[in-house]
């Protein structure tokens, strides 16, 4: 009878014991569950901070120039009794420019702010007959925020419709008519490519292989297409981007130039400069500067198949740097009021006329202006 006691009460000793350790074992398991599962969500939890520190980075690469531009126009050359006319092209806020404070000094003279047909804005004086000579200066103040263009992801609709506003930059102007000569040349850059994209990028490169700047050429150049065919297939900024964007809407594909100046020292009259967007159905707007790479390989001496030379081109199909400020967009422009002269083929200088004969905004001596850039520490 003791025995069979001990026994039993053994039994009970191993059963308690074994519920002991499986209570253990399952305690242990809970932990080891708990623990994984928060380690998980620690583990996303710090994806999703790299993700946000990832998009903070690549928001605080991307560059921005701020400062304060002056433009001073000196026209008192001229003796009494002209009629003195001028326009300045004033820049205005867009979605990667800021322009604020704009203020000028006419004197006496007869001053008002107007935009053309274009939607270009502009600083109009008038002097008559009786104003003295050395009243004609005009100074123009304004501050400028300009944001780095970095390239969307570029995505193309097919049967998205190009907007009303857009359809414009499709149509011929003077220097880029949509001639056979164009229409042909068009037709054999692009041969083989069927979308929009495929097509914007084969010519964006064609003219960077086959175009060179000349440093000769007078100002940004006239970017008359069909010369440039017929010719040496050289020039500046204008004459280049001019090239992509009659090729372009000859393929169908809406495309601009816009004409301003480079804010990139503290004397900056000479620093016009020209460059070109083409429009890309499910995207907008997409920057494009062949003429900045071609300038690039003349500086620097490069050639046009080495590295230097293709991250150039990589980065100007698509993204656009800083230094620069847009004063205008179009061509063959009637201005407000209108001038007495021809239409103009850009409006990236300021244009004055003397008794309704225009003057040389190439020649210094003729027509005096400077412009200058304060850049905000």
């Amino acid at each position: 009878m003791r025995k069979s006691l001990k026994f039993v009460l053994l039994l009970g000793t191993v059963g308690v014991l074994m519920a002991a350790c499986g209570n253990k074992a399952s305690s242990n398991v809970e932990s080891s569950a708990k623990g994984t599962e928060q380690s998980t969500e620690s583990v996303a939890a710090t994806e999703k901070s790299t993700e946000k520190e990832t998009e903070k980075a690549e928001v605080s690469e991307k560059k921005t120039v701020e400062g304060t531009v002056n433009n001073t126009v000196d026209l008192s050359k001229y003796e009494k009794g002209k009629k003195v006319r001028l326009w300045i092209p004033v820049p205005q806020s867009s979605e990667y420019q800021t322009v604020e404070d704009v203020k000028y000094e006419a004197g006496n003279a007869k001053a008002e702010m107007n935009k053309d047909d274009w939607g270009n804005q502009m600083l109009y004086v008038e002097w008559d007959e009786n104003a003295e000579p050395a009243d004609r200066v005009v100074k123009l103040d304004l501050q400028v925020k300009r944001e780095e263009i970095v390239s969307p992801e570029l995505k193309e609709d097919e049967k998205a419709e190009i907007p009303a506003d857009v359809k414009k930059y499709l149509e011929p102007s003077k220097n880029l008519p949509l001639n056979d000569q164009v229409k042909n040349k068009a037709a054999e850059v692009t041969e083989g490519k069927t979308t929009d994209l495929e097509k914007a990028r084969t010519i964006y490169d064609w003219v960077i292989a086959n175009m060179n700047r000349d440093e000769s050429v007078k100002g940004c150049g006239e970017g008359d297409v069909c010369a440039l065919l017929d010719t040496t297939m050289s020039g500046k900024c204008t004459d280049i981007n001019s090239m992509f964007v009659a090729l372009c809407r000859a393929s169908g594909i809406p495309a601009r130039e816009h004409f301003g100046i480079r804010i990139n020292a503290d004397d900056i009259t000479k620093n016009q400069h020209c460059w070109a967007e083409f429009y890309l159905k499910g995207t907008g707007w997409v920057s494009a500067d062949p003429a900045d790479v071609l300038k690039a390989v003349l500086k620097n001496n490069w050639t046009k198949d080495q590295a230097e030379t293709k991250e150039k081109q990589e980065y100007y199909f698509g993204n656009c740097d800083a230094e620069r400020m847009i004063l205008s967009d179009g061509r063959d422009l009637t201005l407000n009021p209108a001038q007495d002269g021809e239409a103009l083929n850009d409006f990236g200088y300021p244009y004055a006329e003397v008794d309704g004969v225009k003057l040389d905004n190439y020649t210094p001596d003729q027509f005096v202006y400077t412009y200058s850039f304060a850049k905000k520490a």
